[in-house]
């Protein structure tokens, strides 16, 4: 025969926990700049006219005055123990160590792409920079990569020309594209 076993509730389950203050300098922060675009706003001239009868100060005012509310409901909620969940989402097992080699291999991209964009242009160097960060995130189908990185920069390099009117360096490329 077996004994009863006191078994513990959902809220005896949890560990107890104090209260974490460090959630009053979120508080503090948004207060600050909640403050900040209310006296940001109030500095606008207040210029009004038929079409516009509210003027320019009446979103910033708004916007801080908002913060301001919401930086004291959440020190009330931490005051009252509130606090929220851990994260759940992201599935990155904590316990390895950080790979230096990758991020090594991915700044060496970057940088690359920023000494090499004048010289040999956007169509070159961000064709490198999405090769190099496919191989540096594990990718080894480097011909697939390389005319993928070709394609994207192509179409970067005309969406940005022809769809905003901005002009990317071509580089060595000049008058072909």
């Amino acid at each position: 025969m077996s004994s009863p076993i006191d078994e513990p509730s959902g809220e005896d389950a949890r560990p107890a926990r104090g209260k974490d203050r460090a959630q009053y300098g979120v508080c503090a922060f948004l207060a600050l700049l909640g403050a900040a675009v209310i006296v940001d706003g109030l500095g606008i001239p207040h210029i009004t006219s038929s079409t516009d009868p509210v003027g320019p100060r009446a979103v910033p005012v708004l916007l801080g005055a908002l913060l301001l509310l919401v930086a004291v409901l959440y020190a009330v909620d931490v005051a009252r123990g509130g606090h929220g969940e851990p994260e759940a989402g992201e599935d990155v097992d904590l316990s390895q160590a950080v790979d230096w080699r990758t991020v090594a291999l991915l700044i060496c991209a970057f940088v690359a792409n920023a000494v090499l964009i004048e010289r040999l242009g956007w169509v070159i160097s961000g064709a490198l920079l999405f090769w190099g960060t496919a191989f540096a995130l594990g990718n080894r189908h480097h011909v697939r990569n390389l005319l993928i990185a070709a394609t994207l920069s192509l179409t970067t390099f005309y969406a940005f020309a022809i769809g905003l009117g901005v002009n990317l360096p071509a580089g060595v490329l000049q008058g072909i594209l």
